[in-house]
């Protein structure tokens, strides 16, 4: 049976301080080429991507936003709780221990999730996007996902340019900040910059997965504490890993103290 795990109400009001030591895992982002409104085909090709990261020893996968469906409004391919099309996803990570992050459409809400063998967590989509506000309300709270892998800081796409839900997740004691999106090519200069300043500016890990396709930009990246790409993909549909190391966070953080020198009551 799947179990939500508690998500906290309003951020402290300063910053967190209480860091558990957490080692270094492997993470992928799987930068799927979505097909829309194909849930079948979608889902075969996530689980044989995931199943190739698992392979090469991923603890963590994540998916593009929305990426068994995409950007599909028919009705059969609305979720509800216990989200009966991540079933098979259930199976996977009882299987092999690890985590899978992704969207999909639950009603009027483009819900983020990471699921583990211990049970899932939600973020919604805070921000949507021009016409998807006909189809989609943003959520209206901000909290890390507690998981077997740490506290894990979810942002979906848009949100990606509102440098305030990254900074909140941080400020509530996220180990490692996670992007999914289907970044559009015309602005992808946007994305390359905004995922690597996103990490920067909280030192803290960001896996960003984008989409694959002729319209989406792809160049997912895996970026360390400081602002070091690790892992970066061109536009194609494939994969990519690298080590995150959380605890990088601290040492990067005694060295440059930016969250701890903020002056909140100035701004």
């Amino acid at each position: 049976m799947l179990v939500n795990f508690p998500l906290a109400s309003a951020p402290p009001p300063a910053f967190y301080l209480g860091f558990a030591p957490l080692l270094g895992m492997l993470a992928a982002c799987v930068q799927l080429q979505i097909r829309l409104c194909q849930v079948r085909a979608n889902l075969e090709r996530a689980l044989d991507m995931a199943s190739s990261a698992i392979e090469r020893g991923a603890e963590v996968v994540v998916f593009p936003e929305l990426f068994l469906t995409g950007f599909c409004y028919e009705r059969d391919v609305l979720d509800r709780p216990l989200y009966p099309t991540l079933d098979p996803f259930q199976k996977f990570v009882q299987e092999h221990g690890c985590m899978i992050i992704g969207s999909l459409v639950d009603s009027r809400t483009n819900l983020g999730f990471c699921l583990d063998s211990e049970g899932i967590g939600f973020q919604p989509k805070i921000h949507p996007f021009g016409p998807e506000k006909e189809h989609f309300d943003g959520g209206g709270k901000i909290a890390p996902v507690d998981t077997s892998k740490g506290k894990v800081a979810l942002e979906i796409c848009y949100d990606l340019r509102f440098p305030e839900v990254a900074r909140s997740l941080v400020l509530q004691g996220a180990d490692f900040l996670v992007t999914i999106a289907q970044f559009p090519a015309s602005r992808g200069e946007h994305w390359r910059n905004l995922c690597i300043a996103r990490a920067i500016e909280n030192q803290i890990p960001h896996i960003a997965c984008n989409g694959a396709g002729p319209e989406l930009y792809g160049r997912s990246m895996i970026v360390d504490s400081w602002g070091k790409v690790l892992a970066e993909a061109e536009g194609e549909e494939t994969l990519i890993l690298a080590e995150i190391e959380p605890d990088h966070r601290d040492t990067v953080r005694k060295e440059i103290p930016v969250l701890q020198d903020r002056r909140p009551e100035v701004y």
